[in-house]
């Protein structure tokens, strides 16, 4: 590796190097020219997004991954750039697995800001609505399920949904629904 001097932040008496830095680093560096860093979703819905990040070399090979987790609304940043952050983060650490910018830590700056902003958060109190009636669930499922293009995706949301308030009968009378 070169002498290169990676500018970092002062979190908490810690020295970090940002995202940015190990990026600059991989780009120019002769050492890694033609290789590609790929992100990838692994999952999202509406609250949350997974990504991985893969750094593939010139010949093609997988040399270093990293992976992240974002929830939306967990920061100021993931109010309206969770899968932005989520991206960012998956690459820091993707970068860092090959080496780039770890003299004192894997985590990057930004990842140690949205952990202490995270931590600092109040938690909210989580209010629940009771369960709603096991009849009233059977009869929205039953519509969702004879209304839905995909039957068995229907059916699995229902049950990831509802399964523990439905009986085995009324899970196997959904099921005939997807057949």
């Amino acid at each position: 590796m070169s002498n290169y001097k990676f500018k970092t932040t002062n979190i908490r008496g810690k020295q970090y190097v940002e995202v940015n830095e190990r990026i600059k680093f991989f780009r120019q560096e002769e050492q890694y020219k033609g290789w590609s860093i790929s992100t990838a979703v692994v999952h999202m819905d509406t609250d949350e997004v997974v990504m991985c990040t893969s750094i593939i070399d010139s010949n093609g090979s997988l040399i270093a991954t990293g992976h992240a987790h974002e929830v939306k609304g967990s920061s100021n940043i993931n109010k309206t750039s969770h899968i932005e952050n989520c991206e960012t983060s998956a690459v820091g650490r993707a970068l860092a697995m090959l080496g780039i910018g770890i003299d004192t830590s894997i985590a990057s700056a930004n990842e140690v800001e949205t952990a202490i902003a995270k931590q600092e958060v109040p938690q909210q109190e989580v209010v629940t609505a009771p369960a709603a009636p096991v009849e009233n669930i059977m009869d929205k499922a039953v519509e969702y399920l004879k209304s839905a293009k995909d039957k068995k995706r229907a059916y699995n949301a229902t049950i990831k949904k509802y399964g523990d308030q439905l009986t085995e009968n009324q899970k196997a009378g959904l099921q005939k629904f997807v057949r």
